[in-house]
């Protein structure tokens, strides 16, 4: 047994000289850039196709990262990791049948929402806000789908903390622009977190809501992602990139919603004066305008939120 395992134990150190040696003479490394914070990547395909390789390739990436995070004492709760891919239309065509519907050829929005677990009032709450706010906007929608997740996969403290994880799949016009769209719901989502916020409903959060990518994340170890969610895993589950991290936390304590990727970036390290660049960005609140949001400035205010921490509060600004 001694003897396979040095055998095993070899193979993988050779393998992993291999590619350090393809990334030095690539420019994308050197071992003096090693450092302890949090492991993050990024996955492409060449040619832009979508396909089950970039996913495979990106999980198993984020798995070879785990030493990146840091673990509670029961040895399976996590600072958080996640992985953000673009939206498999085919795997949610699946789902969306069903709801009873059919694909109208628009196009597939998917919100990927953390709703309170303890609280059933709350939850009704929180999708009737969702789904005002969608339908508010004229866009149609096909349904709700409970996500499947493996809670024995979570340590004691991610399972104590555990939101209720559900998706919305809804229809977009086509004749809207992508720019127009992930701007119109960047706004609807704005609308939903304050309206949420007013029936004093805390533990409610928005992962993504977009037409082009969707994030799967959690208070898990970077090993545990697939265990967990076993979309993941799925044949149709396909991407033409992926951005993929294992959180190292260090000005704010790990919860489910700080996890990364967040929705447009995945941070690696630590942003400094955090407390005057939030202060700043009150201040300048009151003078922010912009023709591009038609009147909806205020819905998207305050742009920064409580509690954030400093990839979540840069995060919501590039929003």
């Amino acid at each position: 047994m001694t003897e396979q395992h040095n055998v095993t134990e070899q193979h993988y150190i050779a393998k992993r000289r291999m590619a350090e040696d393809r990334l030095i003479k690539a420019g994308a490394y050197a071992p003096e850039w090693e450092h302890d914070a949090c492991g993050v990547g990024f996955v492409a395909s060449m040619d832009g196709s979508h396909n089950r390789a970039v996913v495979n390739a990106a999980i198993e990436a984020l798995q070879a990262i785990w030493h990146r995070g840091a673990v509670d004492a029961d040895g399976m709760t996590g600072d958080g990791a996640g992985i953000h891919l673009s939206i498999p239309r085919e795997f949610f065509i699946k789902h969306i049948a069903r709801t009873g519907h059919t694909d109208d050829g628009g196009r597939l929005a998917v919100g990927m929402v953390f709703l309170p677990r303890d609280d059933i009032g709350a939850q009704e709450v929180c999708r009737s806000i969702v789904e005002r706010e969608i339908l508010k906007e004229g866009l149609f929608i096909y349904g709700w789908r409970q996500v499947p997740v493996n809670t024995s996969a979570l340590g004691q403290k991610a399972k104590a903390t555990r939101p209720e994880i559900e998706q919305v799949m809804f229809s977009v016009p086509q004749e809207m622009s992508e720019v127009e769209v992930e701007r119109h719901l960047y706004i609807i989502r704005r609308r939903i977190e304050k309206a949420v916020l007013a029936e004093l409903v805390t533990d409610f959060y928005i992962c993504s809501l977009s037409t082009r990518s969707i994030i799967y994340k959690g208070m898990f170890l970077a090993e545990q992602v697939t265990a967990f969610y076993p979309d993941l895993l799925d044949e149709l589950f396909i991407s033409n990139f992926a951005v993929y991290h294992q959180r190292y936390s260090t000005n704010t304590f790990p919860t489910w919603r700080l996890a990364q990727p967040f929705r447009v970036l995945a941070h690696n390290g630590e942003i400094n004066t955090i407390r005057g660049n939030q202060n700043w960005m009150s201040c300048h609140e009151d003078r922010m305008d912009s023709p591009i949001f038609e009147g909806a400035i205020e819905d998207i205010k305050p742009v920064i939120a409580k509690g954030s921490s400093d990839s979540a509060a840069l995060m919501q600004y590039l929003s």
